[in-house]
């Protein structure tokens, strides 16, 4: 419970093994607690227009808004050769909300639309070692616009079938009208047209028939200013 703890302050920390950096934003009390539904690149406002009531029966997850930050700069080398990075998130789980409190760059194997992680028994681990929840991924579009295509769908209904508050990440550095989105398959139209899908690579998927999408934008998700992460980069 201690080392939980640790995450909710101000301290900044080196950790062990070498790999792992610890930051930590500080800001005004009044701003420690924001929600998050998209984030848009123009103002770094919110928007909840898109936010759908199966996304309220889910665990609130909490976030530092310098991940975001961070994770562009360590995949700055890949995005300028318009390559995909992608990145696992694990969340600790105390009074029935769950905090993010450590990244992890998985080994992978990129191009310009895809991303696949290797040697992922490295980034079991890590999380098996912490006790942490696999809470969702976070991956760039460096050339594309900011959406989930039908590979990101698949690749999210695998973390949302184990952990239902799971979400993705989207980060598209190109995207005038939204460089950010946070989002997750709706429940249960999306999960379900996923669950029953055999195709993989790039491919369609059919609407729900009551015209509910897919996926969505989160409303679970918020953005702490006193959470602290650790990020592994086992590039």
């Amino acid at each position: 419970m201690e080392l939980h703890k640790s995450f909710l302050d101000h301290k900044v920390t080196k950790s062990s093994p070498s790999p792992a950096l610890c930051c930590v934003e500080t800001v005004s009390q009044d701003e420690q607690n924001s929600h998050i539904t998209a984030y848009n690149s123009g103002d770094g406002s919110t928007n909840s227009d898109n936010e759908s009531s199966s996304s309220k029966t889910v665990r609130d997850v909490h976030i530092s808004m310098r991940l975001m930050e961070d994770f562009l700069d360590l995949a700055k080398e890949n995005t300028e050769k318009d390559l995909e990075t992608c990145g696992i998130l694990g969340a600790f789980l105390e009074k029935g909300t769950l905090y993010m409190t450590t990244l992890i760059i998985p080994k992978q194997e990129s191009a310009s639309n895809s991303c696949n992680a290797t040697n992922e028994e490295e980034v079991f681990t890590i999380l098996n070692d912490r006790s942490l929840y696999p809470v969702g991924w976070i991956h760039t579009h460096p050339s594309q616009s900011c959406f989930m295509s039908s590979v990101d769908l698949h690749t999210q209904y695998s973390y949302q079938a184990m952990i239902p508050e799971a979400f993705a990440i989207v980060l598209a550095p190109t995207d005038t009208s939204r460089s950010c989105g946070l989002f997750r398959l709706t429940e249960p139209d999306g999960m379900n047209i996923l669950k029953n899908c055999p195709e993989r690579g790039f491919h369609p998927h059919k609407e729900p028939d009551n015209g509910n999408p897919v996926y969505e934008h989160c409303s679970n998700v918020y953005k702490n200013s006193n959470l602290r992460f650790e990020i592994f980069d086992l590039r």
